[in-house]
């Protein structure tokens, strides 16, 4: 049976990773779950959440980094592209994401975590960091969609195509046009394109969660040049909503490019507030 170009992508960014990351595969009422660990063992955890279509794998160019440090756990999405099985009870709604995420902490036995995502993983984990504040340490947010912003018109227009009839050339197309010179790692770009064509995928939506509830610190990370929302605008409620909260624009990155482009600059402010 031959490689699909995901398999093969997929295949090639997991090389990517130091030689000492482990593949653990965690098992949750909804799957098994994927989960790329890499850092010391006595390290804190940290709890990597992607963005859709990106795969825990998207992690790469910071896990070097964090991993000196702290424990990463970067998983692959329920219901996404990715090794994640999605077999057992259904997933429905932002509720089962929630409860999905509670075993898969059950499972690699994290009591209390660091908990980070981009875009869709941001707004995921604002949801569990709501459903339970007491699992959470710190949180931090990477060009966060949903949360203190909705969408461009212009944006939800450019990605119409790859929603309505995704292929990987449309896919890329898209991503051309949102990181413009960046120009993204080639085979992260190649997986998130035929990512967008694997079967049965169910990106789970919802309503922008309450922020003003948070009660652990949180760090938010925006993309100056991002195309999915204003970022000054969205910085700026960021920080008159969080209660406890570090506000950054990262410049020379756009949504879509994160966290691949500017690392250094990431991983620098990620490592400061997670102490």
């Amino acid at each position: 049976m031959s490689l699909s170009a995901f398999d093969l992508a997929y295949g090639e960014l997991r090389t990517r990773w130091p030689e000492s990351t482990e593949e653990r595969d965690v098992v949750t009422p909804y799957g098994r779950t994927r989960v790329h660990v890499y850092g010391p063992q006595d390290g804190n955890p940290l709890v990597l959440l992607p963005g859709g279509s990106a795969t825990g794998l998207v992690w790469f160019a910071n896990a070097p980094a964090l991993g000196r440090r702290y424990r990463v756990h970067a998983v692959d999405l329920l219901g996404d592209a990715g090794r994640t099985e999605r077999r057992g009870a259904p997933l429905r709604n932002a509720d089962d994401l929630t409860a999905w995420l509670d075993a898969l902490l059950d499972g690699l036995g994290l009591a209390r975590t660091h908990l980070c995502g981009h875009s869709y993983g941001a707004w995921l984990a604002v949801r569990y960091a709501l459903h339970a504040p007491q699992r959470v340490h710190r949180l931090a947010l990477v060009d966060p969609t949903q949360v203190f912003a909705g969408y461009r018109p212009g944006y939800l227009l450019r990605a119409l195509p790859t929603l309505i009839r995704p292929s990987e050339a449309r896919a890329r197309a898209f991503l051309a046009w949102e990181t413009g010179d960046l120009q993204p790692d080639e085979a992260w770009q190649r997986l998130y394109a035929s990512a967008t064509t694997v079967p049965d995928r169910t990106l789970i939506s919802g309503g922008r969660p309450r922020v003003a509830d948070l009660r652990m610190p949180v760090l938010a990370l925006f993309a100056r040049q991002s195309r999915v929302h204003h970022a000054l605008r969205a910085a700026d409620r960021a920080r008159r909503t969080l209660s406890q909260g570090e506000v950054a624009l990262l410049a020379g990155a756009t949504h879509h490019s994160l966290p691949l482009t500017a690392p250094k600059d990431m991983n620098d402010r990620l490592m400061d507030f997670l102490g």
